[in-house]
Parts: C-alpha cells; sequence; structure tokens
C-alpha cells in the first residue's frame, strides 16, 4: 500500500504505468471507447450514442481540495485506496492536452474504471489529443463504482481522485480547475467565463477585432450570448472561442481551455431559437448524456426524464458559430451577466465597481438552477464554484489585471426590470453588445441609480429602460441592494477596501 497519508506523494507517481501495466488499456481509440460502452448506449436517431448516469450533476458538498481544508488522514485514505484500487483492477487510461497557448497549455490524464468507457469517451472528446507521450502536468483517477462519494484534490500536485459517482462533469471540471488555478499562480486568473471575437469596419473602413469575456451563472443566457453572431454580415463578425473556462493572463491574452469539444446544456434545445447549437448536438459526432431517448432513439430535447441538467459533448467543428482559434489575443471588453430587476441594460463600471460585480457574482435563481429557490438572490464569487484559494485575493487580482490592462467592463441584465417585468430581450442585449463593440453608446453618471448607464444606444430607445421609472420605491430599495452587497463583501477578509468602497 502506498504511504499517501503520511508523505503525500503524487498520484503521478504513484499510479500504475499506463504505458506498462498489464491491467490498463492506454489511449484507445474513439471508437474503441464506444465500443467498449456499447452495453450502457442507446443510440439516438441521429447515430450519436447516448447515456444515463446515476448522478447526474456534480457534487459540490463533498469536494476538497488541500489549499482551502486541511487535509487529515482520512482524506489522503481516499487518495491510498485510489491508487491501490488501480494498480490491480481493469482501468482505461486516456492522455489529452488542455489548451493551446504557449505558456498556459497542460498535459491530462483520466484513469477511469473500464466498465465505465462512456466517461473516457466523453472526456476525450472535448481536449485535443497529445502529440508526445510526454508524462502529464494533471491526472484525475475517476472510479464511479466506489461505496461514498467523495472527490479529494491535491492543487499543487495536479491531481485528483473522484470516487463514487460516475458524471462526466466531474471529470472535466476536475481537469478545468487546475487550469483557473494555475494561471492565478501564473499571476493571472482562470475565469468561469465564455469568450468571443468580434470583427468591424472602422470609419476607414478596416476590420479591427474586439476580444469581449462573458461571466454569468447558469440561465442568465452567458452561452447565448457567447455564440452569438450580432446579427453582423460581410466582412464583419463574430465568434466564440471558448463557452465555459479561460485564463486571463498578465499580457491580456486570455487562454483558452477545450480545443475539440463542448459540454453543453440540451433543455429545451430547439432548432428555430439555436439553429447552429441544434445541428451540432443532433450530429452524429455528439454525445448525449441525460437526456430523455426513447428506446427507439427518439430524442426529446424538451423532457426532464432523467434531469434538467441534460448534457450533449459536441465537437466544436459541428458548431457554426465556434471559431477555431480557442485563444483571445487581447481581451477589450468584460460583460457580467445578471438578472437583477433593479439593475439597467448595461451599466459601465470602473476598475474598482467591476471588482465589485466580480465578487457578487449576482444572479437571480431560476428554474434552471435550483427550482425550489427560483426568483431568490443568488451570489457566486467570479461566478466560479471551482475557486482554489482565497476569494478576496481573486477579487484583488481582477481589479489589478482590468485596470493594468485597461480592460472596459458592463454588467448586463439579461432579465426585466422592476415588478412590472419590463422585459429586457436578446434583440435589445444584442444590441447592446454590438453597438459596445463598435464604441457608439453614450454614457453618463446617472445620481438616481449612482451608475454609469447609456443616454445613446444605436437601435434602440434605452429610455424606456430607465430602473427607476418601473421600480416602485426605487431609492429605498437601492438603498437596501447596496447595504446586502457591503454586508456581502466584508465577509473576504482579504478583500482591499477601495473595492469594498466601490460598493454600487
Amino acid at each position: 500500500m502506498t504511504d499517501l497519508a503520511t508523505s503525500a506523494q503524487s498520484l503521478k507517481t504513484a499510479l500504475p504505468n499506463p504505458k506498462e501495466a498489464d491491467n490498463v488499456l492506454y489511449n484507445p481509440s474513439l471508437d474503441e471507447l464506444r465500443e467498449l460502452a456499447r452495453g450502457d448506449e442507446i443510440t439516438t436517431e441521429f447515430g450519436s450514442p447516448s447515456y444515463v448516469s446515476e448522478e447526474r450533476s456534480r457534487n459540490a458538498d463533498k469536494t476538497k481540495n488541500a489549499v482551502d481544508a486541511e487535509f487529515d488522514d482520512e482524506d489522503y485514505a481516499y487518495l491510498d485506496a485510489a491508487v491501490d484500487y488501480a494498480e490491480t483492477e481493469a482501468m482505461i487510461c486516456v492522455d489529452r492536452l488542455m489548451g493551446r497557448h504557449t505558456d498556459h497549455s497542460y498535459r491530462c490524464r483520466l484513469y477511469v474504471q473500464k466498465e465505465f468507457a462512456r466517461i473516457a469517451l466523453a472526456w476525450a472528446k472535448l481536449f485535443e489529443p497529445v502529440a508526445d507521450d510526454a508524462d502529464p502536468d494533471f491526472v484525475t483517477i475517476q472510479l464511479p463504482e466506489w461505496d461514498e462519494i467523495a472527490v479529494r484534490i491535491l492543487p499543487d500536485e495536479g491531481v485528483t481522485a473522484v470516487l463514487g459517482s460516475d458524471y462526466t462533469g466531474e471529470a472535466k471540471k476536475s481537469f478545468l480547475r487546475l487550469h483557473m488555478y494555475y494561471a492565478k499562480k501564473a499571476g493571472g486568473l482562470g475565469l468561469h467565463a465564455g469568450s468571443k471575437r468580434v470583427t468591424l469596419k472602422d470609419d476607414d473602413g478596416d476590420l479591427n477585432d474586439v476580444g469581449q469575456l462573458f461571466l454569468g451563472l447558469s440561465a442568465t443566457g452567458k452561452s447565448t450570448l457567447t455564440a452569438h453572431g450580432l446579427w453582423l454580415d460581410g466582412d464583419e463578425e463574430a465568434s466564440m472561442l471558448q463557452d465555459d473556462v479561460c485564463a486571463l493572463l498578465p499580457d491580456g491574452t486570455v487562454a483558452g481551455s477545450e480545443g475539440n469539444g463542448l459540454f453543453v446544456k440540451t433543455i429545451g434545445l430547439d432548432a428555430a431559437e439555436q439553429p447552429a447549437m441544434y445541428d451540432a448536438v443532433t450530429h452524429d459526432s455528439a454525445i448525449l448524456e441525460n437526456v430523455d431517448v426513447d428506446t427507439d432513439g427518439t430524442v426529446d430535447f424538451d423532457s426532464d426524464l432523467h434531469t434538467s441538467n441534460g448534457r450533449a459533448i459536441i465537437v466544436r467543428d459541428q458548431l457554426a458559430s465556434a471559431d477555431a482559434d480557442i485563444d483571445l489575443p487581447e481581451v477589450d471588453q468584460v460583460f457580467f451577466i445578471t438578472r437583477n430587476p433593479v439593475m439597467p441594460p448595461v451599466a459601465k463600471l470602473t476598475p474598482e465597481e467591476a471588482a465589485v460585480a466580480f465578487m457578487l457574482g449576482e444572479s437571480i435563481e431560476t428554474s434552471a438552477g435550483d427550482p425550489s429557490k427560483a426568483g431568490e438572490s443568488i451570489r457566486v464569487v467570479g461566478t466560479n464554484p471551482f475557486i482554489i484559494g482565497s476569494k478576496g485575493e481573486e477579487g484583488n487580482r481582477f481589479r489589478e489585471l482590468v485596470s493594468d490592462l485597461g480592460v472596459e467592463c458592463y454588467v448586463l441584465n439579461t432579465g426585466h426590470i422592476g415588478a412590472n417585468a419590463q422585459d429586457i430581450g436578446v434583440t435589445e442585449s444584442v444590441t447592446i453588445l454590438r453597438e459596445i463593440a463598435r464604441g457608439t453608446v453614450d454614457w453618463e453618471r446617472d445620481e438616481q441609480t449612482g451608475l454609469t448607464i447609456p443616454t445613446n444606444v444605436p437601435g434602440i430607445d434605452i429610455t424606456e429602460f430607465y430602473v427607476p421609472d418601473h421600480v416602485e420605491d426605487f431609492e429605498q430599495k437601492n438603498v437596501d441592494l447596496r447595504g446586502e452587497r457591503l454586508a456581502h463583501l466584508t465577509q473576504f477578509d482579504d478583500l482591499d477596501n477601495a473595492i469594498l468602497d466601490a460598493v454600487y
């Protein structure tokens, strides 16, 4: 037995060498993995495989990392047991490359029980093959048939053990979590965000790129806006680079993570509303997970038979709105997406206010998140439940980066204003994004809201969305909301006072 409890040795050296071990099937092809998972497959009407897992989401409450928690013998025992199991039982091992950036890409190695080949298949489609046989930077071992659920992470060693869960998202996020952590160690910041490139003509007719990032919680429209083409045509265009996790580096570049596929939600997917996404999800290269698929292969994207968190692993090449690149050479604009009925459709933020928005990670819970709490306020720092280390330091780092790089920051309300539900639709949000990218929006500091809001947005009458006109007793509600926000932020001991003073 290994002695992780006393030495905390790396799983990377304790696990069997997959190239030599008789019990490990190393780097099988995607076709081989699908064949190994044939017994779990229901083949869809599109010819793609679909699977149903026992666990339908990540187990955040059973996840611990050794930076934010002091590991004891029990925690190390989980790692110890995982290594012992992998030394003798039938395993699959797959190597993939996460990211393409010269300074921020990592070789990743996933071990999983052979009978759960479907997890290896889905995970392998998200990342690109490794070009050489160098040792891995990050290693995850996933043992779904464990008798209890436990996820244990040694961030500084780059290792994760996932016990008792057969959810593909645990494998995916085990590596993306470390992608973000190592960006912070390098002086940047990992972001749970989508990235896109907008190419526009200037007054001289020359084409220029604008880099945008989108941070938002579930059901705020982050994926929709990241992938939207902004109704541009001709030489002007907008394309998605990443839709989940990327890293803002000190030089202003944004490193992507997933180079081959995307792990997208499917509930309510409609061909008329999201034709590009629908085409990718219904292509035979996709993999469906926890989607309602009849025994004859008929797929029902509106059904929540298994869960409202149904997913598809799609190939980037099959998504028309996805760019061939995954790295953004320079970020120009950051958008925090919320659905708060006392916020305007958009407000421009100072670096300190942007750090406030980052720390608040604020929105309103929807039925797509937790139906039992729909309508309640929800706050998640950085809209990122995968932060390792001090959250206050993350806010400080964010302010430093956007200030040093001269990045414009905005908060975008994609919901409605006031109790009378002055809706802010996709048309308004997309128009705002396009015109901000063009630089055609006029701004002023508004005394009533205390925010910098637009006075003119080409294409829409922005005055129809003035918040005090739609919110009864706005002044008091604004005071109360600011008090709640300030109280929330004071819990982060490491957060700079300049950020606390900027609470809006």
